[in-house]
């Protein structure tokens, strides 16, 4: 894989950026922690054409924006203030942006889970350093796109989907080390179909809105947890940790944090061996504790796991930041289809709007389109 943005060339610059699904690991990149994500199948397209002013224009669904390359925060707000962040933060990290033109289209739903924000700015991100001729490396992309979410959006996103959309593997997850900074990355070998396995996306189509607060607000207890703790980082945390912390919400969620990385290495373990039983139960333990400790599901994603389990899955949990979003549930081929309609009764009888399941398949990374 090319991990160097092309050259300045003439014409239309077309990237395709997918998304991505946390196979495990949630709410660890943030604490410094270990998570396991993987690109898949769909993403977004950004088209960017130089222009020879100073201004950029934006076009998607049917909406279009425009703003200055000089953009800062509080200027530019909604959709387009993920693709004026990326202006502002390519400034910010001393890359003058030109005029240019900037056409989105995607097959990302939004607030599913998906980061469907972080395709958009990395896109963004690339096609804006190809027409600059800035040849900027793939870290340097992740940590623009992240500056961009996180500094002028204002959503205190890590740096885990950025990297997982940019350097993704067809077949493959990216396991990500928060710890140093840059973050560092190994492939990992995820193949379930070699086994008769699938990995299912079930789309609840409740919308999460991490900006609304909560994610902030559970980024800052684990601040607070780790202040508490004397450490840099909650993931550092040994698993005495709980019984020298005062506030019952710390140490709830200092315990998510601590079995969520003990997950996260045995799910490593897991596929490297083809166990997939323990891989499920992984996949399963880690919803009950992002519902119990984290305090971050919601009963749409609690049904989705319970049907999916009783109809095959080996596993299931939410994937995402959570508050809504999707579930990703490993179970056999076979079953996948009796698994989703299942699924799909079960929202029915609820009265809620029907989920959409799918399967997902882990793929490449950003791509340069010819």
């Amino acid at each position: 894989m090319v991990n160097t943005v092309a050259g300045a060339a003439v014409g239309i610059k077309q990237w395709h950026v997918p998304g991505r699904v946390n196979l495990i690991g949630e709410h660890l990149d943030h604490n410094g922690g270990l998570t396991l994500p993987f690109a898949i199948d769909r993403g977004t397209t950004v088209k960017v054409r130089r222009r020879d002013d100073d201004r950029v224009a934006v076009w998607s669904g049917g909406e279009r924006a425009d703003f200055a390359t000089s953009v800062v925060p509080g200027e530019v707000d909604g959709w387009a203030a993920y693709v004026a962040g990326v202006v502002w933060a390519l400034g910010q990290a001393g890359h003058r942006v030109p005029g240019a033109d900037v056409v989105v289209e995607s097959t990302l739903p939004q607030g599913a889970g998906l980061a469907s924000s972080a395709a958009l700015t990395c896109g963004v991100a690339l096609g804006l350093a190809d027409v600059a001729g800035l040849g900027l490396d793939r870290a340097v992309v992740a940590a623009v796109a992240q500056h961009a979410e996180s500094g002028f959006v204002g959503v205190p996103v890590g740096r885990m989907d950025q990297l997982a959309v940019l350097l993704g593997q067809a077949g493959h997850a990216v396991l990500i080390d928060h710890r140093p900074d840059p973050p560092t990355t190994t492939d990992v070998v995820l193949d379930p179909g070699a086994d008769g396995l699938a990995l299912a996306l079930i789309d609840t189509r409740v919308h999460h809105a991490l900006a609304a607060g909560e994610y902030a607000a559970r980024r800052e207890e684990c601040g607070a947890a780790a202040a508490e703790l004397g450490l840099e980082h909650l993931a550092a945390a040994p698993v005495d940790a709980v019984f020298r912390l005062s506030d019952p919400t710390l140490v709830k969620r200092t315990r998510h944090v601590i079995t969520e990385t003990t997950r996260v290495r045995g799910a490593v373990k897991a596929l490297s061996i083809g166990a997939w039983s323990q891989l499920g139960g992984m996949l399963t333990s880690s919803h009950e504790s992002l519902r119990d400790d984290f305090e971050v599901s919601c009963p749409e994603l609690d049904l989705a796991v319970e049907v999916a389990l009783e109809h095959g899955a080996l596993g299931a949990r939410l994937t995402g930041g959570g508050f809504g979003g999707s579930v990703v549930a490993l179970v056999p081929a076979d079953r996948a289809a009796a698994m989703a309609t299942a699924v799909k009764e079960a929202f029915v009888g609820r009265t809620w709007a029907a989920p959409v399941v799918a399967p997902v398949r882990p793929s490449a990374g950003a791509r340069l389109v010819p």
